[in-house]
């Protein structure tokens, strides 16, 4: 579902007023009739869409990430998805103020790049990354990733823009778990033997007595996480699309 299908950012816009316009064929902000709803509201949604319409010219997602609930956030994915960074990291414990980060993953534009501590994960390398994504995508990220990342890198607010953190949409399907855990339940095979963090931890320990081969297990453990959390990512919100949007509207 792209920004544009959406009504539910205007106040008083609930979802069963948004169910309603849809079922009335008005699936697009352009095909919006201010007779299909009261006068109060059809006002405050033509409002919306003269601005929001401007700021999806411009890219805007940061408006978008402000004007939809949180439990709609998965809404901005299919707009977004092209300028989007989906980032996993791996770090030597749990604690961000005494451990450290070791990797970092980013698929951007179909491709994935990861950062090695000591070799060239740096603040300027990891700023250059995200600066330019309309869109975070993580699973447990706002509570882990990014809070390790800033804690780790001055990044100068270079995290704060829309994050689809997928493991709240995940619970809104009943998908619960870890990450292996929910890619297994959408129907994703892992190629590589399934790793936890302790086996993360103990790679670069390894890698850290001169065991090179462990830091490559380790790299190639964290961009799988990555690569397949956009297939997670395509997964969910395409059913949660399903469970939103009735049958027969078109949408």
């Amino acid at each position: 579902m792209r920004v544009e299908a959406s009504f539910i950012p205007v106040e008083g816009v609930g979802e069963q007023t948004e169910r309603s316009l849809w079922e009335q064929g008005i699936t697009h902000w352009d095909e919006f009739e201010p007779d299909a709803v009261g006068a109060t509201t059809a006002d405050r949604i033509e409002a919306f869409i003269e601005d929001a319409r401007k700021r999806l010219a411009e890219r805007d997602s940061h408006y978008f990430g402000r004007q939809f609930p949180s439990q709609a956030q998965w809404r901005l994915y299919e707009t977004f998805e092209e300028s989007a960074a989906f980032f996993d990291i791996e770090t030597t414990g749990l604690d961000q103020r005494h451990d450290a980060v070791t990797t970092v993953s980013v698929r951007q534009g179909g491709e994935t790049t990861t950062f090695v501590r000591d070799r060239d994960l740096t603040a300027q390398r990891l700023r250059k990354t995200f600066t330019d994504a309309d869109l975070l995508v993580s699973f447990n990220g706002k509570r882990f990733d990014v809070p390790f990342l800033e804690q780790s890198f001055d990044l100068d607010g270079v995290l704060d823009r829309p994050h689809l953190d997928l493991m709240y949409p995940c619970r809104r399907l009943d998908l619960t778990g870890g990450l292996k855990q929910i890619e297994k339940d959408v129907g994703i095979q892992r190629d590589r033997p399934d790793l936890s963090g302790k086996d993360a931890v103990r790679l670069w320990n390894d890698y850290q007595r001169g065991d090179e081969g462990a830091l490559e297990t380790l790299v190639g453990y964290n961009r799988e996480d990555v690569d397949h959390l956009q297939t997670v990512a395509d997964r969910v919100v395409t059913r949660l699309h399903e469970r939103t949007v009735p049958d027969g509207c078109g949408l």
